[in-house]
């Protein structure tokens, strides 16, 4: 709509206005609760679709962040360039631990990363960010309309781990005599895609089992939407 600032043009807001802010003396107090990190996060989206950036969430280096790593959420997202989890959230250097693979799948690399940020920092949130128009799940649902299209093999074990989401949202569709096209699909893909991620960390590995379990972990989906820079939350 006119006089909304595309996502482009936050990018660059946040650009010129990091280079204008010095370096706060202190990052903004850590949360306590996976709770109180999830509600950052939240705040942080909102002020970047509002393109209001918190001073003390600036994106400039110091000296100080060499001895200073705290995460207060670790971020499982996709690797497509217009989702920078940092900017995205409005958080500054060493706020976030951030892991990115194309589709935001898990692999035990994955799976190793998040177990590392949890024990290493006591990190108490996971989010797993999609995004609309991800590249991964168009290929996946491209690969059901034309299954003779082919990858490398390297792009095909990407293609592969989002398959089973996308396939069982095609199947119920089809079984049921409905007809799905391919965008509406790939947006279902999506969020599917997320819930799956999410279901594999919470049960690929005993230690981050073993944390949701007894209350020390709390994993959670969302997405991302390029067109309008808010992030949704997915149950």
């Amino acid at each position: 709509s006119k006089g909304r600032k595309s996502n482009h043009q936050k990018f660059r807001y946040y650009h010129r206005v990091k280079g204008e802010n010095q370096m706060p003396n202190s990052h903004l107090p850590r949360p306590e609760t996976a709770e109180q990190a999830l509600e950052m996060l939240k705040q942080g989206n909102a002020r970047f679709v509002e393109n209001v950036q918190n001073p003390q969430s600036t994106l400039l280096a110091s000296n100080a962040l060499t001895h200073v790593h705290e995460p207060f959420a670790i971020i499982l997202g996709c690797s497509d360039a217009r989702v920078p989890a940092e900017i995205v959230f409005d958080q500054g250097l060493g706020d976030l631990f951030v892991i990115r693979v194309a589709g935001n799948v898990v692999a035990p690399s994955q799976i190793g990363s998040v177990e590392f940020a949890a024990e290493k920092f006591g990190t108490k949130l996971v989010v797993v960010l999609g995004h609309s128009h991800c590249g991964a799940v168009t290929a996946c649902v491209e690969t059901l309309i034309n299954p003779d299209q082919q990858f490398s093999p390297n792009l095909r074990s990407i293609v592969d781990r989002i398959r089973p989401s996308v396939y069982n949202l095609h199947e119920i569709y089809t079984a049921n005599g409905q007809d799905i096209d391919a965008q509406e699909l790939i947006n279902r893909g999506i969020k599917a895609n997320v819930r799956m991620s999410v279901t594999q960390l919470k049960h690929g590995s005993r230690i981050l089992e073993d944390a949701v379990n007894n209350g020390s972990l709390i994993i959670v989906g969302a997405v991302y939407d390029l067109d309008t820079g808010k992030v949704t939350f997915i149950e």
